[in-house]
């Protein structure tokens, strides 16, 4: 089966608003990390939830943790392990954001909004707060690949087509 025969016609006619769209995805989203990190674990403990162990390191029940992405913020269900060695990579430990909305807050970095700005713009559109702090950490992390790329050599020769239709 395709991924888009999962959602038919019919399925998608039911939502009357952009609103019942949108907070199904936000469902479907919480639902897919939770699922994902359930999946990391059983990578990471070596054994499928419900059989037993070969190892002293076993499931330790959930924690909750607030994430924030492009659909809002929302609190998650994440698996721990005994030993506390489970990593997750998809929401790391100590990080609350999706990387869709680091996303978001790069490409505005990018065409020259300021910090101040940019907290503005993600609270009007999707309705949660992210602190200036939080935005230059995320923007510090690129800065640099940025000043290496606007001091690149350049090439000394670029080939031009013109096209007159």
């Amino acid at each position: 089966m395709k991924k888009e025969d999962l959602f038919g016609d019919d399925f998608l006619k039911q939502f009357k608003s952009g609103e019942e769209l949108s907070s199904f995805l936000k469902q479907l989203q919480k639902r897919g990390l939770e699922k994902m990190l359930e999946g990391e674990l059983d990578g990471h403990l070596d054994y499928v939830k419900n059989q037993r162990s070969k190892d002293a390191n076993t499931r330790n029940g959930y924690s909750q943790k607030k994430v924030r992405s492009s659909f809002g913020q929302d609190t998650i269900k994440v698996p721990r392990d005994r030993d506390g060695s489970f990593n997750p990579m998809i929401v790391p430990k100590r990080q609350n954001m999706v990387d869709g909305i680091e996303n978001v807050i790069v490409s505005l970095y990018a065409k020259g909004m300021s910090n101040s700005d940019i907290e503005e713009q993600i609270s009007e559109v999707y309705g949660f707060d992210v602190s200036t702090s939080t935005i230059s950490r995320i923007t510090d992390r690129i800065s640099n690949d940025i000043v290496a790329w606007q001091n690149r050599p350049l090439e000394s020769v670029y080939l031009i087509v013109y096209s007159r239709i």
